[in-house]
């Protein structure tokens, strides 16, 4: 099926992108990787009236660390983030997810803040950022917003994004200690969006946990955190009780649903297999997970 008519827009500045989405008024879509929104509007379950690429702006594709931050730029690639020397070494969390974004196509054209804006409940991204305390960049007529990610995500394919925003960054604060994280992922096949995910972040010094996240997908709406399980991993560090404490609170604020992928109980306890396998790598007793060995290599391949 084609598309419907649209006017296609392709700004060179913010600035200009910003008065398209003025002119617009809510009914235009913004194009960067655009490895969701084509296939949406091929299906005609979008119907924009523009479409404004923003792939001619430039210095969106910055990544780099300042400020006591990682900031992504709106038009960081994927295949970008797998192949940076600053994510491989301070953010084990985004270098777990990044190879396992969808297929190396995919991967070449999608984008972390894009996938956010999409906002799919069983996008990667969502769960990682949650468990990373990530915040999105907003900017409009009237000035920038930082926006936490956990405000952010609002529901199936709904952002607090304004019609006159662009989201042009996306921040996680930058690890103070030790970093630890993991990406767990269950898929029916390579590409293939989650049956469950589980993102698990540790920030330590020494023995103490100083900060920890968790988030995940495919389990509700949209994707979850889980303070509960965080708080306790702070507070009574990491042990046999803590990790099963952990594991069952994230089962608990899970609210998956019976599908062609599984039923909900079985979605709830690749929840807490998840988070305990991934929590027991934190401390040495669980070997190093089989889809992570096979990505070892992967930034040679793409």
């Amino acid at each position: 099926m084609y598309p419907s008519r649209f006017h296609y827009e392709a700004p060179s500045s913010v600035d200009e992108a910003l008065q398209l989405l003025s002119v617009y008024q809510g009914e235009a879509k913004v194009l960067s990787g655009g490895m969701s929104l084509i296939p949406l509007m091929k299906l005609r379950f979008a119907s924009p009236s523009a479409i404004i690429d923003v792939n001619n702006i430039p210095g969106l594709d910055g990544l780099f660390e300042e400020s006591g931050q990682l900031r992504i730029g709106a038009l960081v690639r994927n295949r970008q983030l797998i192949r940076s020397d600053v994510v491989r070494s301070r953010y084990p969390l985004m270098a777990s997810v990044a190879p396992q974004i969808a297929d190396p196509l995919v991967r070449g054209r999608s984008t972390l803040v894009g996938s956010l804006c999409h906002c799919d409940p069983q996008g990667d991204w969502g769960a990682v950022m949650l468990a990373l305390d990530g915040e999105v960049i907003a900017v409009s007529a009237s000035g920038e917003r930082r926006i936490p990610v956990a405000d952010f995500l609002l529901g199936p394919f709904q952002t607090s994004l304004r019609p006159d925003e662009l989201a042009i960054e996306a921040t996680v604060p930058a690890p103070s200690g030790q970093p630890f994280g993991v990406y767990h992922k269950l898929e029916r096949k390579i590409g293939d969006f989650a049956t469950v995910g589980v993102a698990v972040f540790l920030d330590r010094s020494g023995s103490a946990v100083t900060r920890a996240g968790i988030g995940l997908t495919g389990v509700g709406a949209t994707n979850i955190s889980v303070p509960a399980a965080e708080e306790i991993l702070v507070r009574n560090g990491i042990d046999d009780h803590t990790i099963g404490e952990a594991a069952r609170l994230a089962a608990e604020v899970a609210k998956p649903q019976t599908d062609q992928r599984g039923s909900a109980d079985y979605k709830l306890h690749l929840v807490r297999t998840f988070v305990s396998r991934a929590l027991q790598a934190a401390i040495g007793r669980e070997p190093i997970d089989i889809r992570q060995r096979r990505f070892e290599n992967v930034a040679s391949l793409v």
